[in-house]
């Protein structure tokens, strides 16, 4: 690969790590390119779709003139897989923040779980998280709720076109879910828990599919730069 061709649009398909953020990833990949391709000021770089710092999997990252297929492919299916732990709710509806509430359990068995999926297949009602990067009177959501405001969040609609059950053992529940863009998974894991008559947070995240593309074909940031990189 050569700067002209990072520079007329390449896809990277990268499995960026658990705890770095989107831009940190983007950040990485930008310096390792420049450095090594010694490409201009006003290379273009960026990703199609946000993953929150405690969620791993496929990022994917445009270069030069195809950061502008980025919107395009943000608009596809995404493909998710990961964990709801029952019987507790945190306000941001993950491990970001602590456990707020406690529910009971001892009701829910396996014909509940699988009736309850019914529920959210098509199109649904979501809220997004209090803890979101959405923005609310000039202000980001996260920022709201971290300065202890209350915010009315509104209902958007998403579409869920697969929702599967791949492993029960309480209080841990694995899934695999296929959605429309704009959905989050922490939301599905908070109204998951509701639908069962008690409570869930999302404890895993990773994302494995963008429309065709795969995190099975990605490279994580380390990997990424070690090709490049000369012996």
């Amino acid at each position: 690969m050569t700067a002209e061709d990072y520079l007329e649009g390449q896809i990277l398909l990268i499995d960026k790590p658990l705890k770095w953020s989107s831009f940190q990833a983007v950040n990485k990949l930008k310096y390792i390119l420049k450095r090594q391709y010694d490409l201009p000021k006003k290379f273009k770089i960026g990703h199609a779709g946000t993953l929150d710092p405690l969620a791993t999997g496929l990022l994917i990252v445009c270069t030069g003139k195809f950061t502008k297929r980025i919107t395009e492919i943000q608009a596809q299916a995404k493909e998710y897989t990961g964990t709801f732990t029952i019987g507790a709710t945190t306000p941001s509806y993950d491990l970001e923040t602590e456990i707020d509430a406690t529910f009971p359990t001892e009701h829910i068995s396996s014909e509940l779980i699988q009736e309850t999926i019914k529920q959210f297949l098509g199109e649904i009602d979501q809220k997004p998280p209090v803890f979101s990067a959405i923005k609310k009177d000039g202000k980001r959501l996260y920022e709201h709720a971290r300065a202890g405001e209350e915010v009315e969040i509104a209902f958007r609609k998403t579409t869920i076109h697969e929702f599967e059950i791949t492993r029960i053992q309480l209080p841990e529940i694995d899934f695999r879910v296929v959605c429309s863009k704009g959905t989050y998974i922490r939301s599905l894991a908070f109204d998951f828990g509701k639908a069962l008559h008690s409570g869930a947070y999302l404890s895993v995240l990773r994302r494995t599919k963008i429309g065709h593309y795969s995190v099975n074909d990605g490279v994580s940031p380390e990997d990424f730069e070690s090709a490049l990189t000369p012996n």
